[in-house]
């Protein structure tokens, strides 16, 4: 009997996992007769990128499309083994982690690739013909209208850390971020605060340690808390992300901080032992292409570099002419983010600051 038990048990956690690697993978079968298949393995919300993979059909009807969801750390790790191994894992490589297709390229894990589309990618999005930014999404902040007073929006990093300060109690356990042990946007993103001020970030974060800030791994689940009320405030969201999310929820509203702003561009990367690296570098070309760019502004990522912001979006009219944009470039400084060492003392001084430090209730989030 025990026996039996702990064979149907097995059983169980096998369909388990099998129906969790299907519940990640969404097949676009060809238009016409398939001529060809093209993986794709992304941290890209399916929503995102399905405008893109329609349009691209359409001029590719005979292309058939896996399309892969994972979370950025879970990706990385999987590229990473099969290059170890010189396995093929996908023909195109989408991530918001920059910084870790830039380290799987620098490990002689990407292939080169050249074209007319290319050559049009800014200088700060293109790394060796390897990785190349195709998105413009500035990290934003979110708030609950029916939650935060007009008078109590913060627009600086400063104007947060003394509104969470003079109003602990009201917004305790009531900002998310991103837990940088599980997301590596949000260990990007914060690495990069860091950068811009050591000062500034560390009185954000212990403002946000104070008022017992609620960490998650995702973008999406801290954009529902906040358009729930559950949460009051989301802070370095993505901003495509945030804006999809506001134009579904009337009391969402995004605020672009004046005193910087950084700007993430989503890689996408060749691997080199693509069986159809072809076809990975045909969907590539399509993201950079002008009608690629044109699909992904209305449908998808909504801000652009030369362009003004979404209607609604509480900040500068043009991000770049304001001066306030910091683009994470896609280069060698990216390589540091991904030093192990450094890695490790970074999360684990954050950690210090904003888990330790905070209370029981906090941690059981």
């Amino acid at each position: 009997m025990i026996r039996l038990c702990i064979t149907v048990f097995a059983l169980l956690s096998f369909a388990s996992q099998a129906m969790a690697v299907e519940d990640n993978r969404t097949q676009f079968p060809a238009l016409q007769l398939e001529t060809g298949r093209l993986t794709i393995y992304s941290t890209t919300d399916l929503a995102a990128m399905k405008p893109l993979i329609d349009e691209f059909q359409k001029s590719s009807p005979g292309i058939a499309i896996d399309y892969i969801e994972y979370l950025t750390n879970e990706l990385h790790a999987l590229a990473n083994e099969a290059c170890r191994k010189d396995q093929p894992l996908g023909d195109l490589l989408l991530s918001s982690s920059v910084d870790q297709l830039l380290k799987l390229a620098n490990d002689g894990c990407a292939a080169s690739h050249t074209s007319p589309e290319t050559a049009g990618v800014a200088d700060w999005a293109n790394w060796r013909d390897e990785v190349f930014g195709f998105t413009y999404e500035p990290a934003v902040f979110v708030y609950n209208t029916r939650k935060v007073p007009p008078a109590e929006v913060p627009r600086t990093h400063v104007e947060l850390a003394d509104l969470l300060r003079e109003r602990l109690d009201y917004y305790r356990g009531r900002v998310g971020t991103y837990d940088i042990r599980l997301s590596g946007i949000g260990y990007l993103l914060a690495f990069y605060d860091a950068r811009q001020t050591n000062t500034v970030f560390g009185r954000l974060l212990e403002s946000m340690a104070r008022a017992s800030a609620v960490a998650r791994c995702c973008t999406g689940e801290i954009l529902e808390e906040v358009a729930s009320g559950r949460l009051y405030i989301g802070y370095n969201m993505l901003g495509s992300y945030a804006y999809d999310a506001a134009r579904k929820h009337p009391d969402l509203r995004i605020v672009v901080p004046r005193d910087y702003t950084l700007v993430l561009s989503r890689g996408a990367l060749v691997p080199k032992s693509a069986v159809r690296g072809d076809l990975g570098a045909q969907f590539l070309d399509f993201l950079l292409s002008e009608r690629g760019q044109e699909i992904a502004r209305s449908n998808a990522f909504y801000f652009s570099e030369t362009g003004g912001l979404p209607p609604d979006v509480d900040g500068p009219q043009n991000l770049k002419e304001s001066g306030i944009a910091q683009p994470i470039r896609i280069g060698p400084a990216l390589l540091a983010v991904q030093d192990r060492a450094q890695r490790q003392r970074f999360i684990e001084d954050w950690s210090r600051s904003l888990i330790e430090l905070n209370s029981p209730e906090w941690t059981r989030e």
